[in-house]
């Protein structure tokens, strides 16, 4: 009985995720979704963001430096979500301009595991 509680919960959490980064509405997805010891791990260190991001409130803060380097997103495409027992993922899909940076597109695999109905973690794979 535990399991299936766990993973209609953990359906519900990608649901909503998957429908509100669909319309860019990340910093909502956070605040909703997300458990405030949640943990952020990006594929590698770079000189804006670091490997490993730890609270919501770092993450919040994480996310508007982002945005603040972002000049335009011409579109998102998220995949329907794939699950495990207590986790799920999808592939997102971003065309963007970068301030100073110029066009690029991004693609990563997002890996997120939910407990007790909040993300606890989110891990992203290019």
């Amino acid at each position: 009985m535990t399991t299936a509680t766990s993973t209609m919960s953990t359906r519900a959490v990608a649901a909503r995720l998957t429908e509100l980064c669909r319309k860019g509405e990340f910093e909502t997805a956070q605040k909703e979704l997300y458990a405030d010891d949640a943990v952020s791990i990006e594929p590698y260190a770079t000189d804006d963001f670091e490997k490993e991001t730890r609270g919501l409130d770092k993450m919040l803060q994480k996310g508007e430096k982002f945005q603040s380097m972002v000049e335009a997103i011409h579109g998102i495409d998220i995949s329907d979500p794939i699950f495990g027992e207590n986790s799920f993922a999808f592939s997102m899909n971003m065309d963007i301009t970068m301030k100073q940076k110029g066009s690029m597109k991004m693609s990563e695999l997002c890996v997120y595991e939910v407990k007790d109905g909040k993300i606890i973690s989110e891990q992203f794979f290019m």
